[in-house]
């Protein structure tokens, strides 16, 4: 059963469940998908986002009964992408630095979700599903009588500032800072902002829907847990008159005049449906004798790829949590990893930067980039006295994905891009000295 939530919508519990929802009693039909006569003068569809016959465990589709059918609508036009970039990402090429960024700057003026998305970089093949896109967007106006889908990924939401309410054709969820959203690729919705401007991180995944990662030796409990991950109740437009709806295909956008709401849906039953996480429900693991584990115990959602293990994207958070690793170097520790890191600041301080990486603001590590703590994070964790250490009051997250993240042209050349990025490393010195010597 949906229950509704302090911030006022209705919910109901589970991640890659079947749900079951109505806004008005008798709106779903008994028995059967698709009857020759759906109840109240619907209409029935089927939103497939697997192929027919993948295996049951991962088969996703969501059966509707809506006002208008989805093909009720005249022919898209192409019109400008603004900030937002596609694949193939090769506008400069590859570059092997550590790169930093401070926040995105709000519009001046009014700019709606759409209009305000700005893409860093990603890889892959977006015709072919495979790989991802970064994406910031910062948003000042809602958007009023304009839709958008996007066909070609997978959207994470993850916001930095303001509160966002994503009305889905299933229905409405509201996100705050510290919450996360995913809409499934092909998923209609509209972005309003009851709390006025709003900014944040947005990963497309072109790959495999994401999924819960596998616990293996953790066993059956920590992590997230799909109890935890909310999908909306129905809850429908039924208003006529001129909409516009943009969608993203093929890496570019188009749009269509609509003379009804694309959210006109009544009922519906699926797997296929968007869902909201608040990361406070993150049961964190760590160590608890000694050394620092692996940042893959923080993954929250994983794309999986075709190598078991070596995902297409994964989404790692860094939350509240206590240190008390015995004779150990607390934060991470210098590294260089085949995979590439894109990494966000939600809330307070990072543990392994002192400072310059703010909240809004971005980092990118690619594969094999040699990266880890400042100097002076290096000096303090090297002499801290170990005692038990909480990590509060911050949210980090990252998205680590298999192959190198190519930057787009904008996020090289932009104003808040931090060009001295590698002299946070630079106050390092040698202190080896050989026994004896």
């Amino acid at each position: 059963m949906a229950e509704r939530r302090s911030d006022g919508h209705r919910y109901q519990p589970g991640f890659g469940n079947e749900f079951v929802s109505e806004a008005v009693p008798g709106a779903l039909p008994a028995g059967r998908n698709s009857p020759q006569r759906a109840p109240l003068g619907l209409y029935a569809e089927q939103l497939s986002g697997t192929a027919f016959t993948q295996p049951r465990a991962v088969n996703r589709r969501t059966w509707v009964y809506r006002i208008m059918p989805s093909a009720a609508h005249p022919r898209f036009d192409r019109i400008g992408n603004g900030s937002m970039r596609g694949t193939p990402f090769d506008e400069i090429e590859p570059d092997p630095n550590r790169l930093r960024w401070d926040p995105l700057p709000l519009p001046a003026g009014p700019v709606d979700f759409v209009d305000g998305l700005y893409t860093m970089g990603g890889h892959g093949d977006l015709r072919t599903r495979s790989g991802m896109a970064v994406h910031l967007y910062a948003a000042t106006a809602p958007m009023t009588d304009r839709y958008f889908v996007d066909a070609d990924g997978e959207l994470l939401f993850v916001p930095q500032q303001g509160t966002l309410v994503l009305h889905t054709e299933l229905g409405p969820l509201q996100l705050s800072p510290g919450e996360i959203a995913v809409v499934p690729r092909g998923i209609r919705f509209r972005v309003d902002l009851p709390g006025g401007p709003a900014r944040g991180y947005l990963c497309e995944n072109y790959g495999a829907p994401f999924t819960l990662p596998e616990r293996g030796p953790i066993g059956a409990n920590g992590l997230a847990n799909e109890r935890d991950f909310l999908a909306p109740a129905a809850a429908y437009e039924e208003g006529r008159g001129p909409v516009e709806v943009v969608q993203k295909f093929g890496g570019n956008l188009w749009a269509a005049g609509y003379d009804h709401s694309p959210l006109d849906v009544v009922a519906w039953h699926g797997s296929y449906v968007p869902v909201k996480y608040d990361t406070a429900n993150f049961m964190v693991l760590g160590t608890v004798s000694f050394d620092h584990p692996d940042p893959s115990i923080y993954t929250v959602l994983t794309s999986p790829s075709e190598s078991p293990g070596l995902a297409n994207v994964d989404f790692v958070i860094f939350p509240p949590r206590w240190l008390v690793g015995e004779d150990t170097f607390r934060p991470p520790w210098f590294h260089r990893n085949v995979m590439s890191e894109f990494m966000g600041l939600v809330r307070g301080a990072y543990d392994a930067k002192a400072e310059g990486f703010r909240p809004g603001g971005a980092s990118l590590h690619n594969t094999f980039t040699s990266h880890g703590p400042d100097a002076e994070t290096f000096a303090r964790a090297s002499r801290a006295e170990l005692a038990p250490q909480k990590v509060a009051d911050t949210l980090a997250f990252m998205f680590e994905t298999r192959w190198m993240i190519i930057p787009t042209r904008q996020a090289m050349e932009a104003p808040h891009r931090q060009p001295d990025y590698d002299s946070v490393w630079a106050g390092l010195t040698p202190s080896f000295a050989a026994p004896g010597a």
